[in-house]
């Protein structure tokens, strides 16, 4: 058999240092799939197109990164929007291969045809291209994972249409290599100067990293060294979280400590250094409520346009984070900085409370159901703390994510800006192809578990060590939540669910499940699971109506006649 496009695609994808691919079947792209094989790039197939990107984005940032995704013309293509867009918003270097029908058989109403798939794709991407010729996928290829990797990371597309993929190859190719360096701006020295200067004179200094620490290399390293050598406490947004390692002195977890010392100790950050983290959702929007719009602002990020969203600052710089901190340390030896001890001891302290918030509740309620908070506590101590954690849904991750902590950069992720559901399952299969081998857990609700309950699947057949546990309220909490705060409890529209066996759904799938709706029987269950090796799903009973006190501020609910409560925004005001 001649070589053809297929045989070139995959080829190309080798040469580049791409050993997996998340992918689903479509015969247009059959002679890629077969050639991946003999080029030594594992496919791993899902059940849905939009499990396959997520998959690829969740890997991306475990190996910090591209993640490859391939899925087919027509409605493959449009299943997997949702991914690309996500990855988009959330800045996950994922190259997606798609096809389409022939060339020569454009605008003859042929099947999967009639989308121009490369418009579509161009606002959600940092590049899109339909291939035309056989001999310009290598460079394609190369470009393609450049662009995905430089700068601000993002989601690129290829298109490589059916001839193409079938076509012969006439002559040798030349296929690029990895070989130059990631363009990596570093501060000036005059720059770094100014910001130790400032960070010098702070009385409540706080460094706040976010999701442009996971493709910086040493980044983690350089801001350790830095936070040891000022004594600044570090925070982060989730994206980040495992940047720092846990047991970190300077690693004071989530951006709600700073927020709980502003609103609780009335004592705000008085100067934050923001670096690869974006103003918006994931830092309190324009609230104020975790960088105060009194605090002196100084914010590094590798993209221009996040410098100044909402906040002017008074030192900005577009540079890379690993850099950044890099600079920072040599400037040390020059303009010592040493922040004062009870700062970082008041946010430590504030630290334990918040996470001790529930605990002198019962851990069941007075329906008998698992307390959302002690079922939370639980799971997060009886993980194995080399556990990778997906999280999904949209009052689960309220009560974990504050007891999350993850083994490593990139190995916690969850919804994003997108506020996507059903992305738990592909980030987990993401973080298990990885990291071979190593325990990984998917914390998710029930309402969000359905929307791929069928990579259960994906899971038993590809023998992946997830422990899927369902946070199983039978309902859509935090939708419910927040129609019952703004409409009150007797108008309620299309929020309950049933409490489904989704334990005997993965079992029938072929993982193991159990059902848990006693709190004592939640850690071992979650110890055998995670023991066992085998893909579980652990059906936890927890109560519905019970609210975290964080989504009542989500939702926007007030009582005042001066404005209206919108769930997630703003609320609007009444003049």
């Amino acid at each position: 058999m001649k070589t053809n496009g297929g045989a070139v695609l995959a080829h190309a994808l080798r040469a580049q240092g791409v050993s997996d691919a998340f992918v689903l079947h479509g015969g247009h792209l059959d002679a890629f799939l077969v050639a991946c094989a003999e080029e030594s790039i594992r496919l791993t197939d899902t059940r849905h197109e939009a499990t396959a990107g997520h998959a690829a984005a969740a890997y991306a940032r475990a190996t910090a990164d591209v993640g490859v995704c391939a899925i087919t013309a027509g409605p493959g293509f449009t299943n997997a929007l949702t991914a690309i867009a996500d990855a988009h918003l959330d800045a996950a270097p994922v190259l997606f291969i798609t096809s389409s029908p022939p060339l020569r058989e454009v605008e003859t109403n042929v099947l999967q045809g009639g989308l121009d798939q490369i418009a579509m794709a161009l606002p959600v991407t940092k590049w899109a291209h339909r291939v035309t010729h056989v001999e310009r996928i290598p460079d394609l290829v190369d470009k393609a994972i450049r662009i995905a990797l430089s700068g601000r990371p993002g989601p690129v597309l290829l298109e490589v249409p059916i001839d193409i993929v079938f076509a012969p190859l006439e002559h040798e190719l030349t296929y690029p290599t990895r070989t130059a360096p990631r363009a990596k701006p570093a501060l000036d020295p005059g720059t770094a100067d100014r910001i130790l200067r400032l960070l010098a004179e702070a009385e409540r200094p706080a460094i706040i990293v976010g999701g442009g620490m996971l493709f910086s290399p040493d980044s983690g390293r350089e801001l350790a060294a830095f936070a040891e050598a000022t004594g600044i406490p570090v925070v982060y947004s989730s994206k980040a979280n495992g940047v720092l390692p846990v047991e970190h002195p300077y690693n004071l977890g989530n951006v709600g400590a700073i927020a709980a010392a502003a609103a609780g100790a009335k004592q705000p950050a008085d100067v934050v250094l923001q670096v690869g983290a974006r103003a918006g959702m994931a830092l309190g929007g324009r609230s104020g409520a975790i960088v105060s719009h009194e605090a002196t602002l100084i914010h590094i990020d590798i993209d221009g346009a996040e410098l100044g969203r909402i906040d002017t600052p008074v030192i900005s710089a577009i540079a890379d984070a690993g850099e950044s901190f890099a600079a920072l340390n040599r400037g040390l030896a020059d303009r010592p900085v040493s922040a004062p001890t009870g700062w970082v001891e008041l946010l430590r302290k504030l630290r334990a409370r918040t996470a001790g918030r529930f605990g002198d509740v019962a851990p069941h309620t007075d329906s008998g159901y698992i307390h959302p908070h002690h079922a939370a506590a639980a799971v997060a101590a009886a993980l194995d703390p080399d556990t990778a954690i997906s999280y999904d849904g949209g009052e689960t991750p309220a009560w974990f994510v504050p007891l999350c902590t993850a083994p490593g950069p990139g190995l916690a992720t969850g919804n994003g800006y997108l506020g996507t559901l059903g992305v738990g399952q592909g980030f987990a299969i993401g973080l298990a192809i990885a990291r071979p081998g190593r325990p990984v857990a998917t914390v998710i609700g029930d309402g969000a578990v359905g929307f791929h309950l069928s990579e259960f699947d994906t899971m038993a057949r590809h023998n992946l060590p997830i422990t899927t546990i369902v946070f199983n309220n039978g309902a859509w909490g935090i939708s419910r939540h927040g129609q019952e705060l703004v409409f009150g409890e007797q108008n309620l529209a299309v929020v309950d669910l049933e409490r489904t066996a989704y334990h005997e759904a993965a079992r029938a799938l072929g993982c193991e499940g159990v059902e848990v709706d006693r709190i004592e029987d939640l850690a071992p269950a979650i110890r055998k699971a995670q023991e066992s090796g085998r893909p579980t799903c652990v059906n936890v009973m927890i109560d519905r109506d019970l609210i975290h006190p964080n989504i009542v501020a989500m939702v926007g609910y007030s009582d005042r006649e001066d404005e209206i409560a919108i769930p997630y925004y703003e609320n609007i005001p009444v003049r």
